[in-house]
């Protein structure tokens, strides 16, 4: 077992965080959940993995023959679709806000509470 795939999710979502944090800019933050949103493709790979493992199509192999996590693919797919819906909300949010208000800043978008 190896520990570097969640060494990497960790980075990733640390990175992301800080990112985050940091931004002055809406589309910058959007790239950020991004690249946090694609640390579970990371995990979720990580979980399925299995050395030595065979795709998980059951015809013609010997039974008992280890194959990958079916579910856990069918996660991850589920995963890309999700943050492609959220990330074009999210970004048609952006320019709605760019229009409105003609800026990308967070902090200045405060001023719009009433």
């Amino acid at each position: 077992m190896t520990f570097l795939p969640y060494l990497v999710v960790v980075w990733l979502v640390v990175v992301s965080l800080y990112g985050m944090v940091t931004s002055r800019n809406l589309i910058h933050l959007i790239m950020c959940l991004a690249v946090m949103q694609s640390s579970t493709y990371v995990l979720l790979l990580a979980l399925g993995f299995r050395t030595g493992g065979t795709a998980p199509i059951f015809q013609d192999i010997d039974v008992g023959t280890r194959a990958v996590d079916p579910v856990v693919q069918a996660l991850m797919l589920t995963d890309v679709v999700v943050e492609a819906t959220v990330m074009a909300l999210l970004l048609a949010m952006t320019v709605q806000v760019h229009k409105h208000t003609g800026t990308l800043d967070p902090d200045q978008l405060r001023a719009l509470k009433g």
